[in-house]
């Protein structure tokens, strides 16, 4: 049996707004990632990515954000339940997040190294100088070269590439149980992109880690995950390992993610896009979420008020659909 690191239960976090309506950013998630293991979170903007790794990094914007339901499990603890104190301990030692833009991650006015190796002398008892000797490591270990020079310089004196780097670096040199990506490649350019993706697939292999990788890019899900987590407005829809997925997108929304791919021999002068627009997170419509903006053959009950469950429809393979059957939407 594979050792699970993290399991999400039924998460919720809302937001609340001056007009006394609550923005449901995440829904009722739930998914687990094993030792080892990569999971790809994927879906359009606003759908709730981004907001599941900062509730499992303990950093919903507070007062008006707050996780009202569910349990985040990291190994035996539950994150919802920690005090603050607690989850300092464990940010950036047991779980690590690379962000999104370097650029605004990274302190402008400290030194590379004073910035890598503050992990190392907060969550350890190491000197100084044993710090910043396995800062240099961290550094050579994800490819930057003269990592010794570079403990000196400040970020503007690096590349985009080079930053995205140092923010993996930074990540990694507790040696976390799990680490939460959030489209770490989305400024870089597509060689660097590979690099960076390589980079944390090797040290994911050396080191175990755990992986959330939260994207919007299905050629990255096809290259990076073991098991994909498909979501919208709030909620999963799909659940599955990457083959299946690929092979069997059984959820509408997955099946209409898929053919907004552009291919290289496509024939079509229109791309195809999904119609209408992402629902408001305060208002969502009754039932269904995503019936609105949906393809296929509705019956009574896409119509009705209900919501659908996520369903079994395979080997580790759910939709959350009413027409919950293997192939229903081929």
């Amino acid at each position: 049996m594979a050792e699970t690191v993290l399991q999400l239960k039924d998460v919720k976090t809302y937001f609340s707004r001056n007009d006394g309506l609550w923005v449901k950013a995440v829904d009722g998630v739930s998914f687990a990632v094993n030792k080892g293991e990569t999971v790809c979170v994927v879906g359009e903007s606003g759908c709730g990515k981004s907001m599941t790794a900062l509730s499992i990094m303990g950093l919903v914007p507070k007062p008006r954000g707050q996780i009202v339901g569910g349990e985040i499990m990291l190994n035996d603890m539950d994150l919802t339940n920690l005090p603050e104190e607690a989850m300092c301990d464990i940010r950036g030692s047991k779980v690590s997040m690379i962000f999104q833009e370097p650029m605004t991650s990274l302190n402008p006015v400290k030194t590379i190294g004073a910035q890598v190796s503050e992990a190392v002398l907060t969550h350890t008892d190491a000197t100084r100088a044993e710090a910043m000797r396995q800062t240099v490591q961290m550094l050579e270990q994800v490819g930057i070269p003269r990592a010794d020079k570079i403990v000196r310089e400040y970020p503007h004196q690096l590349s985009g590439g080079m930053r995205q780097r140092v923010m993996i670096a930074m990540a990694l040199i507790t040696k976390p149980d799990l680490l939460i990506a959030d489209e770490p490649t989305t400024a870089l350019d597509v060689t660097i992109q590979a690099q960076v993706l390589n980079l944390i697939r090797d040290l994911k292999e050396k080191t175990g880690t755990a992986v959330v990788f939260i994207t919007h890019d299905l050629g990255v899900v096809a290259e990076m995950a073991d098991f994909v987590v498909v979501m919208y407005a709030g909620q999963v829809v799909e659940t599955a390992d990457t083959r299946t997925l690929f092979m069997n997108p059984s959820h509408p929304y997955t099946k209409a993610l898929m053919a907004s791919i552009p291919f290289m021999d496509q024939q079509k002068e229109v791309l195809y896009s999904i119609r209408g627009m992402v629902p408001d997170a305060a208002h969502y419509p009754d039932g269904c979420r995503f019936r609105p903006r949906c393809d296929a053959d509705q019956c009574d009950k896409c119509e009705s008020s209900m919501m659908p469950e996520l369903t079994q429809i395979g080997p580790n393979h759910y939709i959350r659909c009413f027409h919950a059957e293997e192939g229903a939407f081929a």
